[in-house]
């Protein structure tokens, strides 16, 4: 894998890890202020991004 393509793919894993843990938050009635306030799915659905914001940075690594 090219060095763009790993900088371009750890980048997105943070980007996806931080949007769903504002959605987990969110979602567990932490972070007031949206339509997505204390309603369980967001909170399933941020921590989902975030494992797949983790698997991205971490897969980048694999590939040597």
């Amino acid at each position: 894998m090219k060095a763009t393509v790993k900088i371009v793919f750890k980048v997105l894993g943070v980007l996806i890890f931080l949007a769903g843990g504002i959605w987990f938050l969110q979602g567990i009635n932490i972070l007031p202020g949206s339509y997505m306030t204390g309603d369980p799915q967001w909170a399933i659905n941020g921590f989902i991004a975030m494992l797949i914001g983790v698997g991205l940075f971490w897969s980048t690594n694999l590939g040597k």
